[in-house]
Formats: C-alpha cells, sequence, structure tokens
C-alpha cells in the first residue's frame, strides 16, 4: 500500500456574490494547466426554494516520479446558493450570492504503484530508502505541493476578488 503524507491543509471562504460556474470552470483549468488528472468524486444538488445547497470533491492527482504522486483533495460546500443579476462595467449580469468554502488538502504519496510492496523485505527496504537515501528529495516535493497548493489558492482568491466586483 502507498505510502501517503498529508503536506498541507488549507481553505478560502467567501460570502457574497460569486459565479459559481465561472470558479468552477477556473479552477478546473487551473488543475488541468499544472499537469493534475482531476477525478470528481462527488456532485451533489439540493434544492430549497430558490436556494440551492452544493458538495463537491474532487481529486486531482500529479505524477511527479516513478515513486511519486501529488495528490490535492478539494473538498467543496456551498451553502443557501441564489441566482442574483449585479450590475458589472454597466450591463446586467447574472452571477450566484452564497456561502461559499472550499477546503485543500495536498498529499505526498510514495510508491503510489506499491511496487515495495510485494514482501516484508522490499517493505522494509522502502523505509530505508525514504528515511536515509531520498530524504533531501521527499522535502523537495513536499516543497513543490505545498507552492502547488499555495498558488492555487492566492490565484482563486485573485480570482474571486475581480469576479466578485
Amino acid at each position: 500500500m502507498a505510502e501517503k503524507d498529508k503536506v498541507v491543509t488549507q481553505k478560502i471562504k467567501r460570502v457574497g456574490v460569486f459565479n459559481f460556474k465561472e470558479t468552477y470552470n477556473f479552477m478546473y483549468k487551473w488543475l488541468s494547466e499544472e499537469d493534475y488528472a482531476i477525478e470528481e468524486q462527488k456532485y451533489v444538488e439540493e434544492v430549497a426554494g430558490d436556494a440551492k445547497k452544493i458538495e463537491i470533491i474532487w481529486v486531482a492527482s500529479k505524477k511527479v516520479s516513478d515513486y511519486f504522486r501529488n495528490d490535492i483533495k478539494l473538498t467543496w460546500t456551498i451553502l443557501n446558493m441564489k441566482n442574483v443579476e449585479v450590475e458589472k462595467d454597466g450591463k446586467r449580469v447574472k452571477m450566484n450570492d452564497a456561502s461559499f468554502e472550499v477546503k485543500f488538502a495536498g498529499t505526498l504519496v510514495k510508491d503510489y504503484q506499491s511496487t515495495w510492496e510485494k514482501n516484508p523485505m522490499t517493505k522494509f527496504f522502502r523505509g530505508v530508502y525514504d528515511k536515509f537515501i531520498i530524504e533531501g528529495r521527499i522535502e523537495r516535493y513536499e516543497d513543490k505541493l505545498f507552492g502547488d497548493v499555495d498558488d492555487l489558492i492566492k490565484d482563486v482568491k485573485g480570482f474571486l476578488a475581480i469576479e466578485g466586483k
């Protein structure tokens, strides 16, 4: 079984006007451009009157070597989402008003193909390999994953700041 090290957990939260569809597409495009394969594990919409509750779970994976893989889990929670019209640059534009939160969890997966899991001896050697031989490489990959999550969050915050005005 692959070994997983959680590197970073962060979240963004916003209450107010934004465009859900464009935000969804922006985040999908950002991850795709960074060579992450995105799997939507959950998409649930509940309608109550004129408001929606949406829950989404994505797992974005990126192979960084034959031994390492980055996983970023995004858990979306959108509460009380309503369609609204706002004036933007002199035009009426359809947008959404809601409580919007996305949690990000970045995980470095070692031996994701379980190559070293064939027997107890190779499993032992994997532990030695991780701890004494490639310790510096693990730290570099963890730093890169942290940077990816941080960059995504900064870009989404910037997008939401521009989009919500």
